[in-house]
């Protein structure tokens, strides 16, 4: 069973005159396989800022703390090598990629995870399948990666990605940002094919419940001025939901995302 672990994580960026701005003001946590994570938060309190740091972002540096892939040092790896090793990142703004197909792109992500290439018959019906259930025409494998998408187009390819290629961890930020409420149930529903196949954890980085209505949380934890000030299970979350974030916010310094 795999295991993602985040001790004492400390996280700055550079600003434009050189000078490191704090975020992330130590994060302990630990994802196994087949758990559900949710982080929530308000605006600026450094979620995403976890996310990209994990996955390797140059904008941030790390200046405390590990983070741990089954026993291996991620920080140490590049941001393929990170991939390769099982960390999957379903951004929040998802990019366009000219001139890469979605076919191409998806295959040789397989390819790079897998060490060997899917046999192309195989592969085009599980493509074919994977992106049917998230209710997207397969004719778009063809049309290069997001290039015309819409915001709910990219975010079920994200989920198409994300189901094919396996993850040991899947860190998903804001994926319902923009998501009308069909959407958002379709890509909930993909995410929790993944969670129920049990090899996979899951980091679901929000700030509103309504996803948390359809992806049940093993876990929430909430995240104010760059720390998880608070951990619970799925009522907490609920919580949230009639109270807000404010006594958190009161008397904590908020960084910026």
């Amino acid at each position: 069973m795999s295991v993602l672990e985040i001790r004492d994580l400390q996280v700055s960026v550079k600003l434009p005159d050189g000078e490191l701005k704090p975020i992330l003001a130590g994060v302990d946590l630990t994802v196994r396989a087949g758990e559900t994570h949710a982080i929530m938060g308000p605006n600026g309190s450094g979620k995403s800022t976890l996310a990209y740091s994990i996955a390797g972002h140059p904008k941030y540096e790390i200046t405390s703390g590990e983070v741990l892939l089954d026993g291996q040092d991620v920080l140490a790896m590049t941001v393929d090598e990170r991939a390769r090793a099982g960390l999957f990142l379903a951004m929040q703004y998802p990019v366009e990629v000219p001139g890469v197909s979605v076919a191409n792109f998806l295959r040789t992500a397989k390819t790079a995870i897998d060490g060997e290439a899917p046999k192309l018959r195989t592969w085009a019906g599980e493509l074919r399948g994977a992106m049917e259930k998230l209710q997207m025409d397969p004719a778009m494998a063809q049309r290069n990666v997001n290039e015309g998408f819409s915001g709910g187009e990219k975010k079920r390819h994200e989920i198409v990605q994300l189901e094919l290629l396996a993850p040991k961890v899947a860190i998903l930020d804001e994926t319902d940002s923009g998501l009308d409420i069909d959407a958002l149930r379709v890509v909930s529903e993909g995410v929790n094919r993944v969670r129920d196949t049990g090899q996979t954890g899951l980091l679901l980085i929000t700030h509103y419940t309504r996803i948390l209505r359809y992806i049940k949380p093993d876990h929430v934890h909430v995240f104010v001025g760059g720390r998880i000030v608070e951990q619970g299970g799925p009522e907490l979350a609920e919580k949230l939901e009639a109270e807000g974030y404010e006594r958190y916010v009161a008397g904590a310094g908020t960084a910026r995302a």
